[in-house]
């Protein structure tokens, strides 16, 4: 059974490593050695996943007390993250935090949800009837990544 509950400062170690893990395994398939590099280091920045947790509306997914997954909600919006451990996927943790990120957007009074998401997380989001604004190149510690912008009106 899959809990949700709110993050709090002292998860952050655990949020970096699931990060990273997840990255590191999951998204090779899509992106090169250099990429995937740059983009895990980001979990290095322990104090900008801190400053995360303390200001956006940020959820932990749990199974049997285990950190299984995250998401983080940034501007009322804008989904800036949404991670799901590497022996996790395909578990429908994703799509719990995303009902859950989707239900607090509604509760702002916001009508559209938006995200960048990887080449390798655009079939979930196809899947939950998100839609591709754009195809677009992003710059990330000195590497270009390709990924979409992609919103779903709710």
């Amino acid at each position: 059974m899959i809990q949700i509950r709110p993050a709090t400062l002292e998860d952050s170690l655990e949020i970096t490593s699931l990060f990273r893990d997840t990255v590191t395994h999951i998204n090779k398939k899509h992106y090169s050695e250099k990429q995937i590099n740059a983009w895990a280091s980001s979990a290095d920045d322990l104090e900008e996943w801190k400053k995360r947790i303390d200001k956006y509306y940020f959820i932990i997914a749990e199974i049997e007390s285990n950190m299984v997954g995250f998401a983080y909600l940034k501007n009322g919006n804008y989904l800036d993250g949404l991670f799901v451990h590497k022996d996790y996927q395909r578990q429908g943790i994703g799509s719990k935090l995303l009902r859950i990120i989707e239900s607090q957007v509604m509760m702002t009074d916001f009508e559209i949800l938006k995200s960048d998401v990887s080449k390798t997380a655009l079939p979930f989001f196809d899947n939950n009837y998100f839609e591709v604004i754009k195809k677009q190149k992003k710059t990330h510690k000195g590497v270009i990544f390709e990924n979409y912008l992609v919103e779903k009106t709710l």
